[in-house]
């Protein structure tokens, strides 16, 4: 019994030892790293729902739109006003590449590529037409891009009015002796027609009335467009056939803006196409447009090519080079093609601002010119800087998802560009548009306030003495932002609806601003505010005595979501 009593003694011994060992540093290590995580909390950033750009080290209201912020995403980090971050999922999943900008040799710059199409050259294109009013009884040419050969017999013609001339003639030339005159002219007659000598004096000696008459082809090429049918009526020059002598061809391309100065009349460029990849063609320029494409913002530059063994056909897709008329000694920054997002009149990229990290920035560049798949850049990028290559409209998307400056969304700055249309306001016009700005003024309170039956009433009272001023002697861009602030008036005066009454009110101050920006002098000062969230998220702005935001798209929803982008003084 006793030597049972040790063994459960010393049992109960190693039991109490092994618990404590287990479980008691358990204790110390739950304890250590409670006190880790406490520590992580410490740096935790908060971000706002609708506006991701605001990072802040501590709970609060957000400044854009005062609505609570939120926690931001584990190991978030601070990012600058237009920088985007994205998932490591993310940049795989969308296949976004980047690479280091680097630089062009000389001579590789100074060669520009220009893409284009083969035309036919309408300077040897010759047009077939009746000489004469009558009905195609037979046409031989059967289908587009037949071979004719001058002097070819092209169609047949019943021609009722050349019946009355060979009758007219058969009668003169019985008269010749006693009427040459008479006779002379009749045979002018059928010559106008088209007739040759042969015809006429076959017509003459035989003295008979011919119903049919040829037409015969006056150039050599290839039928280009057939224009009438076997069984038509034809008036007197009215085309039947198309002929285009394919021999010569032109090549047409288009050139960028920035690229005209390179180019000048009688320049040699080497063309290529996919048909033939390895031979080239040589070709002269004869024709640069005087008249700039305003949507694609490029000009048309032709060159002839000989063709004489019909390897050109028109329609084919042809690359030029050709050696600029610039000489620049100096190596430019060149960057793929494909790393560039062109809006007509800004051309953009994503530069990658963290080597360790998926953060981008778009940035403006001034592109040079085009080789190829590659772009010289003249500004706006460094030697090193890194570069979106791939992928880049899905880190513009991704940009303008998180309301970051985009492609699609205008900056602050050209915002304030594009308000700040010059228009010439007399003195008499600034002062009558000022006294209407205190009704406005009532309005835009009334809509912060939601109150949809004062904003109708501040509306009419607006649109009254807006139709006060005078329109006589008003540039067009002037009359025709008054009429449409005029007409937006009405509209939110005759709707009660309040939602209408804004999305109103977004074009109302689209064209009153714009006026308000060319105020010459005030007596108190203005402030031009946005919300960014308002007119579908595409931004909207408004007027304001107070610089304190009280936002009328929304009223109590977000009080205070925007902020001043201007102010007139």
């Amino acid at each position: 019994m006793n030597k049972n009593f040790i063994y459960i003694a010393i049992a109960v011994v190693v039991g109490l030892l092994g618990g404590w060992l287990i479980f008691g540093g358990s204790s110390e290590e739950s304890m250590t790293d409670k006190h880790d995580h406490s520590t992580e909390a410490e740096g935790q950033m908060w971000t706002c729902s609708m506006h991701p750009q605001i990072m802040q080290p501590e709970p609060g209201d957000c400044p854009i739109c005062g609505m609570d912020l939120i926690p931001a995403e584990s190991g978030a980090d601070g990012l600058a006003m237009n920088e985007i971050k994205m998932t490591k999922n993310a940049m795989a999943l969308a296949d976004i590449q980047t690479s280091i900008v680097g630089n062009a040799s000389v001579d590789d710059e100074n060669m520009i590529s220009l893409s284009g199409k083969i035309k036919m050259n309408e300077e040897e294109n010759a047009v077939q037409a009746s000489y004469f009013d009558g009905r195609i009884e037979r046409l031989n040419v059967n289908f587009e891009g037949q071979e004719v050969q001058k002097g070819q017999l092209l169609a047949t013609i019943y021609a009722p009015n050349l019946i009355a001339a060979q009758q007219e003639l058969i009668t003169a030339a019985s008269l010749k002796e006693s009427q040459p005159s008479l006779y002379k002219a009749v045979r002018n007659k059928l010559k106008l027609w088209k007739l040759s000598e042969a015809q006429i004096n076959s017509i003459e000696e035989s003295g008979k009335v011919k119903e049919n008459f040829p037409i015969y082809a006056t150039v050599s090429g290839t039928v280009s467009e057939k224009m009438a049918a076997e069984g038509d009526y034809v008036k007197q020059g009215q085309p039947i056939v198309k002929v285009s002598n394919l021999n010569s061809v032109w090549a047409e391309f288009d050139a960028y803006e920035n690229q005209i100065s390179e180019f000048k009349k009688g320049q040699k460029i080497s063309v290529t196409t996919n048909a033939y990849p390895n031979k080239e063609f040589d070709a002269t320029v004869s024709f640069i447009d005087p008249v700039l494409n305003t949507q694609t913002r490029t000009v048309t530059v032709r060159a002839n090519l000989k063709n004489s063994d019909g390897m050109l056909k028109p329609g084919m897709f042809v690359t030029g080079k050709v050696e600029g008329t610039t000489v620049n000694t100096e190596s430019n920054l060149t960057i793929p093609a494909s790393a560039v997002m062109w809006t007509g009149e800004r051309s953009l990229v994503y530069i990658k601002t963290n080597a360790n990290k998926p953060v981008f920035e778009m940035r403006e560049v001034t592109l040079g010119n085009r080789n190829g798949d590659m772009f010289t850049v003249t500004s706006g990028l460094e030697n090193g800087d890194e570069i979106v290559t791939n992928g880049t409209f899905t880190v513009d998307a991704a940009a303008q998802l998180q309301g970051k400056k985009s492609m699609m969304n205008q900056s602050t700055e050209e915002e304030k560009e594009m308000m700040a249309m010059e228009m010439s306001l007399s003195t008499s016009f600034q002062e009558q548009f000022v006294k209407a700005l205190p009704s406005y003024l009532e309005l835009k309170d009334a809509l912060v306030a939601s109150n949809a039956e004062k904003v109708s009433d501040f509306a009419k009272v607006s649109s009254e003495k807006m139709k006060v001023i005078s329109q006589k002697d008003l540039d067009k861009m002037l009359k025709t932002h008054l009429s449409k602030s005029i007409e937006m008036l009405d509209a939110i005066a005759s709707n009660s609806n309040l939602e209408n009454q804004r999305s109103h009110f977004v074009i109302l101050n689209e064209n009153l601003v714009a006026i308000a920006m060319n105020l010459e002098s005030i007596d108190n000062p203005l402030y031009v505010q946005k919300c960014p969230m308002a007119n579908n998220n595409k931004g909207a702005v408004w007027l304001s005595t107070e610089e304190e935001i009280r936002n009328p798209y929304y009223g109590d929803a977000m009080l205070t979501c925007g902020s001043v982008i201007d102010s007139l003084k």
